[in-house]
């Protein structure tokens, strides 16, 4: 009885093991397509990162030449102060002997700009610590 079904079990056998295969495959091509996709996916998440990020390295880049430009400004702008220059000169002569009406007229500063000047001059010279805030 056995060898009269054989050959119609293992046909039934063999179709269905193809249907199987058949699933498989149709599932794994399903699964390929929603990995492609995903990749794709990503592949612009990642692409726009990109400009992103380059985008601000440029602008971060400008702000850094910016920056320089102002310090580079800033100090140019404190070696020609002439309102410094004329305290240094001023500085200077009390040091050397001068009082609060040659400081007047040589530095054209104010009269209380001049005592000033040498009150922090003779205070200097003393050693005391002079701060001005």
């Amino acid at each position: 009885m056995l060898e009269t079904y054989a050959p119609l079990l293992s046909a039934t056998l063999t179709v269905i093991f193809a249907a199987y295969v058949v699933l498989l495959r149709i599932s794994m091509s399903k699964q390929a397509a929603k990995h492609s996709e995903s990749i794709k996916t990503i592949n612009q998440e990642l692409q726009a990162v990109s400009n992103g990020s380059m985008g601000i390295g440029r602008k971060l880049m400008l702000l850094e030449k910016q920056i320089a430009e102002l310090q580079n400004s800033q100090e140019e702008m404190l070696r020609n102060d002439p309102n410094r220059v004329s305290y240094t000169e001023a500085t200077r002569l009390v040091e050397l002997g001068a009082n609060v009406e040659d400081l007047m007229n040589s530095c054209g500063i104010s009269r209380p700009e001049a005592e000033l000047v040498t009150a922090l001059s003779h205070k200097s010279q003393m050693g005391e610590i002079v701060t001005v805030n």
